[in-house]
């Protein structure tokens, strides 16, 4: 396994740093092994240029630290100015060389993605192995998704940065073993690895909310007796108690969820959930000695942190997984099993067979009923 990570990411990464100026000049050679691949394929950056233009003119982000973050950070030099200049053609050979390691980041979802943090834990790396998901964002919602962003820099849905793809056919990807389509993302959890002790990381919590009323098999099928705890444990996420924050950050919560909800909605997206996450605040004890770091750009307060009435936590959240649509081929076949099965159960719909609007309206409701302003 940790064959194939490696091999992943430097895929990935490969992708991400190769200019596009020299992303046509491959080789018919190059194409042609990459056929024989099963791990390391050979990758590039879909529409990289209105990637491009979503970092730099919308989300404000810093294009060098947003390349530096897949570089291999070089080794302090103690070469005389002399020998410096004599090995710069050795260091210009190796300087495609130097890429980051992907750091592997467990097992995070539940659709059999791959996840890699950047070395510098400001992006998650994650991989859409299910082709009616990426299809559906690359030639259907990227464009909207583009467009909503522009329109409302500070939207919720998570910033995808960049997606790249398989533009050739390759062994690895018509077997399944390495995946064909990652994207890019910020990654919300950023300034954990960065506290001083394995103690203040563990205080930082994770919530991956969805509509919780909804029929989910493994849970509700005997009791959730046939599934083991290890599904269930991954399936659906509970806030413990409520957020407490002050009125004003809780309409602007609202309206910018349903400004995204409707977004989604209108493109037959469902099965999105609001990831949550809370760290220790001003006033926590033992108390926090400065405010988490956040990566720089053009940011709301609810995505760098937004601290509760008492000062004990600070919330970000994001949307995340908004790839599921429910005209899809493989979506209608899931909602024709769930549709027949409910002929004789009577468990009601899934999240990924609910209707778009109706799904949008308890998600809001789960998210009105959690938040509460003070």
């Amino acid at each position: 396994m940790k064959i194939r990570s490696s091999r992943i990411s430097v895929s990935i990464v490969r992708a991400i740093l190769r200019r596009c100026s020299t992303a046509s000049k491959r080789s018919l050679l190059r194409t042609i092994i990459s056929f024989f691949a099963f791990f390391k394929l050979l990758l590039a950056r879909y529409r990289p240029l209105d990637f491009v233009a979503l970092r730099q003119d919308v989300w404000e982000l810093n294009e060098d630290e947003y390349a530096d973050s897949f570089r291999a950070s070089p080794p302090p030099s103690e070469e005389t100015p002399l020998l410096q200049s004599s090995s710069s053609s050795r260091t210009k050979r190796s300087k495609k060389e130097a890429v980051a390691q992907l750091v592997p980041a467990g097992d995070l979802g539940y659709s059999g993605s791959t996840f890699f943090t950047t070395p510098n834990a400001k992006y998650l790396i994650k991989s859409l192995p299910r082709r009616f998901e990426h299809d559906f964002f690359a030639r259907e919602l990227l464009d909207p998704y583009a467009a909503h962003m522009r329109r409302r820099p500070h939207s919720l849905l998570v910033r995808i940065t960049d997606l790249v793809y398989a533009p050739h056919a390759s062994l690895g990807g018509m077997l399944g073993t390495a995946p064909t389509h990652h994207i890019v993302m910020e990654n919300l959890l950023f300034g954990r690895d960065l506290e001083p002790t394995e103690l203040e990381k563990r205080r930082w919590e994770t919530y991956d909310l969805k509509p919780s009323d909804y029929f989910f098999p493994e849970r509700d099928i005997a009791g959730g007796m046939l599934a083991p705890d290890s599904v269930l444990d991954r399936l659906i996420d509970e806030f413990p108690g409520n957020v407490r924050v002050s009125h004003q950050h809780k309409r602007q919560l609202m309206a910018l969820l349903e400004a995204d909800s409707q977004l989604l909605a209108d493109h037959n997206a469902v099965d999105y959930s609001l990831f949550l996450v809370r760290h220790p605040g001003p006033n926590s004890i033992p108390a926090r000695p400065a405010p988490a770091p956040v990566v720089r750009s053009n940011a709301g307060e609810w995505r760098t942190g937004v601290d509760d009435v008492d000062g004990l936590w600070t919330y970000r959240a994001v949307v995340l997984d908004f790839f599921w649509a429910k005209h899809t081929l493989h979506a209608r076949s899931m909602t024709g099993v769930v549709k027949l099965f409910n002929k004789v159960a009577h468990k009601g719909p899934m999240t990924i067979t609910a209707e778009p609007d109706e799904y949008r309206k308890r998600f809001l409701g789960m998210v009105e009923e959690m938040v509460v302003g003070v």
